[in-house]
C-alpha cells in the first residue's frame, strides 16, 4: 500500500474487515465461486434420440434405420442411449416396433439402454423382450399429464409404485422422467414447489435419477436456477439430470446453469431431433452435438466421440430427409 499510513492499513486489512463485518467472508466466497464457474470434471450424457427423437416423426421410421442409428451411437462412446418405448402402437405408433429395436440392436457392455415403460402392462413386455433398465414418465402438471399418460398425477405414482417395485425385485433400475418442469402448454408457469413434490415422490418410489425436463422449452437461466433451488432442497443434485427442448434458444444457457449448481447428467439428442406428440409448439430436444461441444469447449469431460456423433446425426438426418437442428452439424458442413 506503499506509504499509506498504518492504522489507514490496519483499517484495509482483509482480516480486519472481515472481523468488522463477519457476513462478508461468506459474500465473497459466493462472489468468487460465481466468478470461477465451477463446473463438474465429468457430465453423462443420456442420448433420447432413438425415442425421444423419433417418436413424433409423422412418417414410420423403418426398424432397420432405428437399428443402425442406435448401433452408430453405441460407437460414439455415448453411456446411455434410450432404445425404445414399450407403450401401445394405438398412442405412438412409431415405437410399436419397440421389441424388435431392442432385440435387433447390438449391444456394447459399456452402454445401458433403457426403455419407456409407462404402464405395467409395458414393463412386462420391455423385460420379456430384454430389456435391463427402464423408465417411467411422469409430469408436474396435472393437465399434461392427463394428455400424455391418460391419468392424473396421484394415479400415475401408482402406476409407477407398481412398476418400480416389480423391478427391484428383478433388479432393473429406473429412472423417472418429470414433464413440464419449466412450464406447460397447458397450464403455463408452474411453481418450482409442485415440480419438486413431483421429483420427491419419483424419487422416494425408487428411481435413482429424476430427469426435469423443459418440454415446451420455455424455462430461461433463471426460471431454471429457481426450480433447480426448489428441488434440490427434496432431492440431491447427484440424483437429478436435465433435458431441455431449444425452442426459444435457451437449452445450452440453461444446461450451463444447471451445471453451475451442481447437476452432472444431461439428456440430449442426436441432430436435436424430436418433440412432444402432446405439447404443441414443442420443437427439437437440445441436439447432443452442441451439448457436446460446449461441454468440450469448457473443459468437461464426457467420454463422447463429437465426430461419430455428427456421423450418426447425418445418417438419420439423411434417412428422414431433412436438415439437421444441429448448430456444430451445420457448421461442419459449411466450413470443414
Amino acid at each position: 500500500m506503499g506509504n499509506v499510513p498504518a492504522t489507514v492499513k490496519h483499517c484495509l486489512s482483509y482480516e480486519q474487515l472481515v472481523q468488522d463485518f463477519p457476513w462478508l467472508a461468506h459474500w465473497l466466497q459466493e462472489e468468487k465461486h460465481a466468478l470461477t464457474h465451477e463446473y463438474p470434471e465429468y457430465v453423462k450424457i443420456v442420448e433420447v434420440g432413438p425415442r425421444d427423437g423419433l417418436q413424433n416423426e409423422k412418417e414410420m421410421v423403418p426398424t432397420g434405420v432405428k437399428i443402425r442409428l442406435i448401433d452408430m451411437l453405441s460407437e460414439t462412446g455415448l453411456p446411455v442411449i434410450e432404445a425404445t418405448s414399450f407403450v401401445s402402437s394405438k398412442w405412438v405408433p412409431q415405437m410399436a416396433d419397440h421389441t424388435e429395436v431392442l432385440q435387433g440392436i447390438q449391444k456394447h457392455s459399456h452402454v445401458r439402454y433403457p426403455v419407456l415403460t409407462p404402464n405395467m402392462h409395458g414393463f412386462k413386455d420391455a423385460v420379456a423382450a430384454g430389456a435391463t433398465e427402464v423408465a417411467v414418465f411422469g409430469s408436474a402438471s396435472e393437465t399434461f399429464s392427463l394428455k400424455n399418460i391418460n391419468c392424473s398425477i396421484d394415479e400415475s405414482m401408482l402406476r409407477f409404485q407398481e412398476i418400480i417395485c416389480s423391478a427391484k425385485q428383478q433388479q432393473i433400475p429406473v429412472r423417472g422422467y418429470v414433464s413440464c418442469a419449466l412450464g406447460c402448454p397447458y397450464e403455463g408457469h408452474l411453481e418450482p414447489t409442485k415440480v419438486a413434490e413431483v421429483v420427491k415422490r419419483l424419487y422416494e418410489l425408487g428411481c435413482y435419477e429424476v430427469s426435469l425436463g423443459d418440454t415446451i422449452g420455455v424455462g430461461t437461466p433463471g426460471s431454471m436456477a429457481k426450480m433447480l433451488h426448489t428441488v434440490m432442497k427434496e432431492v440431491p443434485h447427484s440424483a437429478l439430470a436435465v433435458h431441455c427442448h431449444d425452442t426459444h434458444g435457451q437449452a445450452l444457457a440453461n444446461i450451463l446453469t444447471a451445471l453451475q449448481m451442481g447437476i452432472c447428467v444431461v439428456d440430449s439428442s442426436v441432430a436435436g431431433l424430436g418433440g412432444c406428440p402432446y405439447a404443441h409448439g414443442a420443437s427439437g430436444n437440445v441436439s447432443t452435438e452442441d451439448v457436446l461441444y460446449m461441454l468440450h469447449g469448457i473443459g468437461v469431460r464426457t467420454g463422447v466421440d463429437l465426430s461419430k456423433v455428427i456421423l450418426a446425426g447425418d445418417f438419420i438426418c439423411e434417412a428422414l430427409n431433412r436438415k439437421t437442428n444441429s448448430k456444430v452439424a451445420q457448421a461442419r458442413g459449411e466450413c470443414w
